[in-house]
């Protein structure tokens, strides 16, 4: 017993060592880990710290640069104008609106207040310019500030126009000590010059904050020496600075991290009075951990000074989150090797478990494919590499009148009238090699009966061992051959109808033409007969009928010309239903225009007000077209004889749809609304021959024409108060029909 007991108190000593031993490890591995990340993070620090140095430096070199460059942007700009002058005397106020209209500053240089001149006048010259000027209409020339000087330099220029520029028109720069030391500068030394800090309210119309850069204008080239120079400046190109606008202008495509601060030097030694300066906040913290750097800009006779700053820490902590992410990967690794021993005898243990679990889900899920195989309603086998039955439904059994047992072990293709195609059978299985693939087949039932089958392969794997490929879906449709081939039969059927109606319609036509022929010949035969012995009744009996016979002759005469004409339109309605119809794109606005002009030809008398619109188009048959307009404006044309303003109007209306809409409108005789529906009958008149002629064909000419593209037609009208036909063609071939 004590033996035992001694055993299990070493076996418990044992089952606790190798816990703490455990922990030991993991515990030196989490500190070991610690320490190097700790010492890899301090080494990576100063290397960064170093870059941020050497970024800085590279950053603030490329801001003074970018400052340098954008000046010399503007001496060009300068040197434009004076170049201006060189080519000119003295331009004019266009001139020079045209010249900075062209540099589009306000886009192109917004930083610039604007671009100006002022001459190099003494007392004389600038009494001489008042008074061109003041003769020019352009007003009295007035400079500010008052008072009798030498010298002046006053603003005659200044562009863009804007009010608060021609505010400034004529105040005296060379009066103010500090543009005049710039602007005596630029003309002593022909060099472009820049003034000290100024607030900008007196040259540009705005107060602002910056400098004014001057460029002299000299008269007959530039002077050697100078004197010469002195005597032979004409004035000033001068370009007033925003400097917060400058900065922005200089910088916008840089990305930047360090605060700027441009002080002032003068033209000898800095005065420091700050021109520009950002981040006043950071720039006055005065941390002796941030980076600073102060540069000298020597530029146009100024010195100036460009202070830079920035926040040490803050450049670090953008340039090492891969340090922090490091310093954390690394606590959390520790961390994980520290629970890595004690998650292993647990991780075994789960990882047996799920196994189990799968195990017994495979089962499961291969006892549900065998029940949904076994109790489908439709034929299913599992065929192998070679096209062997391994496995097979009832359902297959009943469709082929056999057993599953005799079905497993035999070819499935032997059971199909094509057994022995074997390129059949080769196509089938590439196919199968792709993916799902279906097929018809057809066999005979034991009693003879030929069937159809719809078959669906469909690529699958078996158990370990099992030599099974594919699984196939047998589905009788025979009841479905059957009546597609019944539908078949019965479309034939309907086409052969069709085909005979459509013969037995061309004959009626035919038949039709000639009778028309035939009785437009044996109509006119005896109207000719009429015709003509009233007519020889008339030249030799005349002395012999009184004067109510001849009335009545002349009555027998006219009755036979209105039967002609009938016949005559009748025939004419007859072809525009037997004609070939061909359709193309068609100007109906030139159709139209030709129609009014022969009837202005035929009736030269008539004053009609004829508004066509521009433009109308359609798809049709010309010659149709042509007699469809031709009926319509006839008959506004006709109907309008009685009215003081007659006036006709072709148009369309904006429908959609495949049919474009017109109309034919006129302000004639109108008609009844009552009676809109039987204008298109053949014969249909509502007025007597007496007013107004006619046959009662033209209307039901149109409506067989538009019926024939495919289209309707319609009227409205009142009784004095004008009619108007509607009428659609289509806007395309297609939709002709």
């Amino acid at each position: 017993m004590k033996l035992l007991r001694g055993m299990d108190l070493d076996s418990l000593g044992a089952r606790l060592r190798a816990p703490l031993h455990g922990y030991i490890l993991s515990v030196f591995a989490l500190v070991a880990s610690l320490l190097l990340v700790w010492l890899y993070w301090s080494s990576a620090q100063q290397r960064e710290l170093k870059a941020v140095q050497a970024e800085f430096a590279a950053e603030t070199d490329a801001i003074a640069e970018l400052l340098r460059q954008r000046l010399a942007s503007y001496e060009l700009v300068a040197r434009g104008g004076v170049s201006l002058f060189a080519s000119v005397d003295r331009p004019s106020a266009g001139q020079w609106q045209g010249y900075v209209d062209a540099l589009n500053i306000e886009a192109g240089y917004p930083d610039m207040l604007g671009l100006g001149y002022a001459p190099y006048l003494d007392r004389s010259e600038l009494q001489t310019l008042q008074l061109e000027m003041r003769d020019a209409g352009q007003g009295f020339y007035i400079v500010r500030p008052a008072g009798i000087r030498d010298r002046y330099g006053p603003i005659l220029y200044l562009e863009p126009r804007t009010p608060a520029n021609r505010a400034v028109i004529g105040n005296d720069l060379f009066a103010d000590p500090v543009r005049h030391a710039a602007m005596a500068g630029a003309r002593d030394d022909n060099a472009v010059r820049i003034s000290g800090p100024l607030q900008l309210g007196r040259d540009a119309g705005r107060p602002a904050t910056g400098v004014v850069m001057f460029a002299p204008v000299y008269r007959f080239g530039i002077p050697a020496t100078l004197s010469a120079r002195r005597a032979a400046l004409q004035g000033w190109i001068y370009v007033p600075l925003d400097m917060s606008g400058f900065v922005a202008a200089a910088l916008r495509t840089t990305r930047r991290h360090a605060a700027l601060t441009i002080r002032d030097g003068g033209a000898g030694q800095g005065s420091g009075a700050v021109l520009y300066a950002d981040h006043a906040d950071l720039a006055a913290r005065g941390d002796e951990n941030d980076f600073r750097r102060t540069m000298p800009l020597e530029l146009y006779g100024r010195r100036w000074e460009l202070d830079f700053s920035a926040d040490t820490g803050a450049a670090l902590a953008a340039r090492t989150p891969e340090l922090r992410m490091t310093l954390g990967a690394g606590i959390i690794a520790s961390l994980l090797l520290f629970g890595v021993a004690l998650v292993l005898a647990r991780t075994e243990s789960l990882a047996e478990r799920k196994a189990a679990l799968l195990a017994e889900s495979y089962q499961r899920s291969e006892l549900r494919f065998r029940n949904a195989m076994r109790f489908s309603a439709i034929g299913q086998a599992l065929l192998d590499r070679k096209g062997a039955i391994v496995d097979a439904n009832p359902a297959l059994a009943a469709i082929f009148d056999t057993t599953t047992d005799a079905l497993v072990g035999s070819m499935f293709g032997s059971h199909f009238i094509d057994a022995q195609d074997e390129a059949r059978r080769s196509r089938e299985f590439a196919a199968l090699a792709e993916g799902v693939f279906r097929t018809t087949r057809q066999w005979r039932t034991t009693a003879g009966e030929l069937c159809h089958a719809h078959l669906t392969y469909a690529p699958v794997s078996g158990e370990i061992g099992q030599d099974v490929a594919s699984l196939v879906q047998v589905e009788d449709i025979t009841e479905r051959v059957l009546a597609h081939a019944r539908e078949q039969a019965l479309n034939r059927t309907l086409e052969a109808r069709v085909a005979l109606r459509t013969r037995e319609l061309t004959h009626a036509n035919q038949e039709l033409e000639s009778f028309a022929y035939s009785v437009s010949h044996d109509l006119r035969a005896p109207l000719r007969t009429i015709e003509g012995f009233s007519r020889l009744l008339g030249e030799r009996y005349a002395d012999k009928v009184d004067e109510v016979g001849r009335d009545y002759l002349t009555r027998v005469r006219s009755a036979a010309g209105r039967m002609d004409d009938l016949i005559d339109a009748l025939l004419k309605m007859s072809r525009v239903s037997r004609s070939t119809l061909t359709l193309a794109p068609l100007d109906i606005t030139r159709i139209a225009r030709d129609v009014v002009a022969e009837l202005r030809v035929a009736q030269p008398q008539r004053q009609v007000d004829v508004e066509i619109e521009p433009g109308l188009r359609a798809v049709g048959d010309a010659s149709l077209v042509h007699n469809l307009l031709q009926n319509l404006i006839g008959n506004a044309w006709k109907f309008t004889a009685g009215v003081a303003d007659a006036r006709i109007v072709v148009g369309r209306e904006d429908l959609p749809g495949e049919q474009a809409t017109f109309h034919v409108t006129d302000n004639g005789a109108g008609f009844p609304p009552e009676y809109a529906g039987k204008l298109f009958r053949p014969f249909q008149r509502l007025h007597n021959q007496e007013q107004f002629e006619g046959h009662g064909i033209g209307l039901a000419s149109v409506k067989r024409i538009i019926e024939r593209h495919g289209g309707t037609v319609g009227a409205e009208g009142r009784p004095g108060g004008g009619a108007t036909f509607r009428f659609t063609l289509p806007r395309e071939v297609a939709a002709a029909g």
